[in-house]
């Protein structure tokens, strides 16, 4: 079963009740956010940056620890390019079936494997503060304990559903109709979702710029609500 009718009706309702979060930039400024998460992955993540690559855009990548420490060039060739890193766990599992201490460690896992990979010294740790929950999942505890320890939670505006395999038209569909000034666009470059993610993104992303937005870091998009 397919979900993607939801996601923008969900969005709505958990949006004020969670402001803490990062749903949306600034909706009056045409600054949007293309991430992925899940990766990286040896072959659809560098074929994803040739596609960035062509159109000189920055995007966001929310990373799996597991898999940094699993290709760890993959993740550098990333980072090298300028693009803005989160992280989306260790191994993806629930925040909310972690306890505290699982949820720390599972975290400080994910960035060490960042520093290590990226060739980083460890004061560089704070530089990598952007949460998003796998799966879209938290309680009120997991954003009181990401806030404790200086992260920043990040959900979503637009989920097309790209991991169920749509197809490419139908994904390419979903997002230009539901974009808007300050979208946070929601694609997959790992094992669900990626084999598409860079034919998808070459479809999107002249569409999006035709209609005149920029698109932005997460770093961006936080920045957009003081303004």
């Amino acid at each position: 079963m397919q979900f993607y009718p939801l996601y923008p009706l969900l969005y709505q309702g958990l949006k004020p009740l969670f402001p803490q979060c990062l749903w949306q930039g600034n909706p009056h400024q045409k600054a949007i956010a293309l991430t992925f998460d899940d990766g990286p992955h040896p072959q659809h993540t560098p074929e994803l940056l040739q596609v960035l690559d062509t159109y000189n855009v920055k995007a966001n990548f929310f990373w799996l620890g597991y898999w940094v420490e699993q290709y760890p060039q993959v993740a550098k060739a990333v980072y090298n390019r300028g693009h803005w890193i989160g992280l989306h766990g260790y191994t993806h599992h629930n925040f909310p079936q972690l306890t505290p201490e699982q949820l720390y460690q599972d975290l400080y896992r994910t960035q060490s494997a960042i520093l290590q990979a990226c060739d980083l010294n460890p004061e560089r740790r704070s530089h990598f503060p952007d949460v998003r929950p796998p799966n879209g999942l938290f309680t009120p505890q997991t954003l009181k304990l990401l806030q404790q320890w200086h992260y920043r939670p990040v959900m979503w505006t637009v989920v097309p559903e790209d991991w169920v395999n749509p197809g490419v038209s139908r994904v390419v569909q979903r997002v230009i109709e539901t974009v808007c000034p300050g979208s946070l666009i929601v694609l997959h470059d790992g094992i669900y979702g990626g084999q598409s993610v860079a034919e998808t993104t070459k479809k999107i992303l002249p569409m999006l710029l035709e209609q005149g937005y920029q698109l932005v870091s997460i770093n961006h998009l936080w920045h957009s609500l003081e303004s």
